[in-house]
């Protein structure tokens, strides 16, 4: 019978890319306290499912289910991979990263949504979509581990292509932290314009929200910069497939994200926008994670 890991790894990134998605509806519907206790709501773990309670509530119910997820796919990796201990070792880290998460969660509830907290909560869940996504990627994701393909190329070009890939990751991984900071801190609209900021390219930098959304918008120009460039590379050096197709599927959602980060500020934070643009993001570092994984892992048998 096949191994059931893989597919359990590949279940938990969707299911944390749905998260983050409702996550992300739950504050641009200001549903964020729409039950102000935890981990109960109003007292009851059945509250009325109406307004932004059902919101609220449901992103706590989807984040439960991801906890038992996690522990299935950890229990599976434990008796399917005891040969590679690695892997149940990073299952523990991700279920000591679910569990903080889910802390810092009530205590974004109970402590009435300060920034830090709330945007720690987001952190962490994107540390934990890249722990699911390494494994996925690693265990069964097509690609990784297609040997004829790969033959012959050589292995100094597959460690650049997971520099490449590893170091868009990051930006990315940064800039998703910092819209988070803009998210939170409700500076959104500080830059009302768009691709402008406040009918300039560079704005008076005294205000602190103004200066904190600019900052997004230049690190959101320097990750598509160097994600573009690394698609290119890619095809000018005949990389491996997997390589190519994804770094081109990056260019792909980084040209979206922009779109959508300014299709979010044209229309005033519309729900529908803001809350994909936050699930392109999470998207694009899954692909970005998947592509170093994947060049990583052929570079260390010798491009097979």
């Amino acid at each position: 019978m096949d191994s059931l890991h893989p597919r359990a790894f590949t279940v938990t990134v969707v299911w944390t890319l749905v998260l983050l998605y409702l996550g992300s509806v739950v504050h641009a519907t200001e549903s964020s306290l729409a039950c102000p206790d935890w981990p109960t709501c109003f007292g009851t773990l059945v509250p009325e499912m109406s307004g932004g309670v059902f919101w609220e509530h449901l992103h706590r119910l989807v984040a439960g289910g991801l906890l038992l997820m996690w522990g299935l796919a950890t229990y599976l990796a434990r008796k399917e991979t005891r040969d590679r201990p690695w892997i149940f070792r990073w299952c523990l880290a991700g279920i000591v990263l679910l569990l903080v998460q889910s802390v810092f969660g009530g205590l974004t509830v109970l402590f009435k949504l300060p920034d830090l907290v709330s945007t720690s909560h987001l952190s962490l869940a994107l540390l934990f979509l890249v722990a699911a996504t390494v494994l996925a990627s690693a265990t069964g994701w097509s690609g990784v581990t297609d040997a004829e393909e790969s033959a012959g190329v050589d292995p100094g070009l597959l460690r650049r292509a997971a520099t490449w890939g590893s170091a868009s990751a990051v930006l990315v991984f940064v800039q998703s932290v910092l819209g988070g900071l803009v998210r939170h801190t409700d500076a959104g609209m500080a830059c009302p314009d768009a691709p402008l900021c406040q009918g300039a390219w560079i704005p008076p930098l005294d205000n602190g929200l103004v200066a904190l959304h600019f900052t997004h918008r230049v690190v959101g120009v320097a990750a598509a910069v160097m994600i573009v460039a690394f698609a290119a590379w890619a095809h000018r050096t005949r990389a491996p497939h997997v390589v190519r197709s994804m770094s081109a599927w990056a260019s792909i959602l980084t040209l979206i994200q922009v779109a959508l980060g300014f299709i979010s500020v044209l229309g005033g934070l519309a729900v529908i926008p803001v809350s994909l643009h936050t699930l392109v993001a999470a998207s694009l570092l899954v692909v970005l994670v998947h592509v170093t994984t994947a060049a990583r892992a052929r570079s260390t048998t010798g491009g097979a």
